[in-house]
């Protein structure tokens, strides 16, 4: 019995996502990387497990991170800012290449208070998305300290 909810269309990776504009795109691959595909024939096979990977996503304070993840997340907009306290997180479900794949998106506190346990989220992630806000310069220099941390 499958107690999970189908995964939406568009969480379903069957082929490379291609760049909406060329000039936008880092690189120039048609396909998935070999790995992922040899991974994902792996685990037809029954040698590798269900797949998830931690982001954690990062930033000063009232920047955007919780509206960033809700709409990705949820495809909402929330206009009404609440701080975090600490930490959230959300959880994404994909499937790429046939493959059930889970995407934990942690949502840390902007607050300089919480700087310092911030970084004992960071352990564990496959990935950090540093986020700043296009109106605040000092946001966009503050990228570099959140980088370093």
């Amino acid at each position: 019995m499958n107690i999970l909810a189908p995964v939406r269309r568009d969480r379903v990776l069957a082929e490379l996502p291609q760049c909406l504009r060329k000039e936008a795109a880092l690189h120039g691959h048609k396909d998935f990387h070999p790995r992922v595909t040899c991974a994902c024939q792996e685990h037809r096979t029954g040698t590798v497990g269900f797949k998830i990977s931690k982001v954690i996503v990062v930033g000063d304070l009232s920047v955007g991170k919780t509206c960033l993840i809700n709409r990705f997340c949820k495809d909402t907009f929330d206009k009404n800012y609440k701080a975090t306290i600490g930490v959230d997180f959300e959880m994404e479900r994909f499937e790429v290449l046939g493959i059930p794949f889970s995407l934990q998106l942690w949502d840390t506190a902007g607050q300089e208070r919480f700087k310092c346990i911030a970084s004992t989220y960071y352990r564990g992630a496959q990935a950090i998305i540093i986020v700043f806000n296009l109106n605040d310069v000092a946001s966009l220099e503050h990228t570099k300290q959140w980088l370093a941390d």
